[in-house]
């Protein structure tokens, strides 16, 4: 093993036992830097008795052993060299990026910039604007870390590892910013975790990455509780009525999301073929959710009904074919703020609290089945509709208490007829 002050180096060259025929096994070199090993073909077999374990290389003095064993060192001092050349250019060196060198991979087509532009590229269409411009901002802090800790732009994929994970989230948690927005907090910075994990998942399908550095990451959340209306805070929101129409346009938005349970998103795009009659007989709402593409169906509650023929003959809804006026997102997020103080309600009102609303005050309080909940938002995993269980609880409890109310009563009951 060779050692330097900043890292070690080894060549160690063996059989795989596992590919054993008739007694004949391939040759395989194993390389280790800094305690990664990757394992290399060398394109050779030899009969196993003809195989010296302690040192590594083949055995005897027959003219086709010794042709072998130069064969062996050849490779041995061009890893070598390899290693000697990516540490004079002060190149982050790695196992994976010595094996690239040595098979002849061109590692200038797989670099970290290389893979965040394919990804945006191909993803375009199949990721919601507002998913797309996370992914921008994860490649921006991205940039901002390979600037501060390698001074550089770029950097190849082989290079990233374990370390490389971890060193950026500590980046994302002291980034201290420069103009009027807030520290990243635990979540957020969880976020980006994921963001560019799932990159380097593509990078991994694609094979332009040997393995996975984040296989021993664990990302660990910070439990939130989702905000939600309660059942008066929504009655509340039901019965004002604003005079001023984009108030009152927002207001009737944000209710049909609370008996229907779609994101913004997803009401805004709604066309009346998005209506559709169930087995029972009824109208139902039928469409994809824009985020995952999951088919969602929610039967139509009379509220919801009511605020869709309020706007059926409304100008902007007949001349672009929808069931509700367009606005947007960030627009409908500023006016709801404002209605949220003209209604006295101190909870920070936005589109996806109406969303939340529908999960817990809606469906979950009044015993709808979480099952049942869960494929109406459109959740692919329980789990996730799961964190609205404090209302379960809730209801559970409140259904408890009933029980042990009659369970008393007829135990009075009883307890009077003995006495007669």
């Amino acid at each position: 093993m060779m050692r330097t002050n900043s890292s070690t180096f080894s060549v160690k060259f063996y059989l795989k036992k596992q590919k054993v025929k008739n007694g004949i096994a391939p040759i395989y070199a194993r390389l280790n830097v800094n305690g990664k090993r990757v394992n290399i073909s060398t394109k050779r077999n030899i009969d196993v008795k003809d195989w010296d374990s302690a040192k590594n290389q083949a055995k005897g003095s027959r003219a086709e052993i010794q042709s072998l064993n130069k064969y062996l060192t050849r490779i041995k001092l061009s890893l070598f060299d390899y290693y000697q050349d990516m540490t004079l250019q002060r190149k982050f060196v790695s196992a994976d990026a010595l094996k690239n060198k040595f098979l002849g991979i061109d590692e200038h087509e797989f670099t970290l910039n290389k893979i965040i532009e394919y990804h945006n590229t191909s993803l375009k269409d199949k990721l919601a604007w507002g998913t797309l411009k996370n992914y921008f901002t994860t490649q921006k802090y991205l940039n901002r870390f390979l600037n501060k800790r390698f001074k550089t732009s770029d950097i190849y994929l082989s290079q990233i590892n374990y370390q490389f994970i971890t060193d950026f989230e500590y980046f994302l948690r002291k980034w201290e910013p420069v103009d009027h927005q807030k520290p990243l907090g635990n979540n957020g910075i969880m976020k980006h975790m994921e963001r560019f994990r799932k990159m380097l998942n593509l990078a991994i399908k694609l094979e332009w990455m040997a393995h996975d550095p984040f296989a021993k990451f664990k990302p660990s959340y910070d439990k939130v509780d989702r905000g939600y209306l309660s059942d008066i805070e929504l009655g509340k929101l039901e019965e004002k009525e604003f005079k001023i129409p984009r108030l009152q346009q927002v207001k009737d938005l944000f209710i049909f999301s609370c008996y229907t349970g779609l994101a913004y998103i997803d009401v805004i795009k709604l066309k009346p073929e998005n209506i559709v009659v169930g087995m029972d007989g009824k109208k139902w709402l039928a469409t994809s959710r824009q985020k995952s593409s999951v088919l969602v169906k929610v039967p139509l509650l009379p509220k919801a009904k009511i605020l869709i023929e309020k706007y059926q003959t409304h100008p902007k809804v007949l001349n672009e074919g929808s069931l509700f006026p367009g606005i947007s997102n960030q627009k409908l997020n500023s006016y709801l703020k404002e209605i949220g103080d003209l209604c006295g309600i101190e909870k920070n009102l936005t589109f996806h609290l109406a969303r939340h609303t529908f999960a817990t005050t809606v469906t979950l309080a009044n015993g709808v089945p979480i099952e049942s909940v869960s494929k109406m938002l459109g959740h692919t995993k329980i789990t996730t509709t799961q964190i609205y269980a404090k209302v379960v609880e809730t209801k559970l409890s409140e259904d408890m208490g009933k029980l042990e109310q009659k369970l008393s009563s007829n135990r009075g009951n009883n307890q009077a007829k003995k006495v007669v």
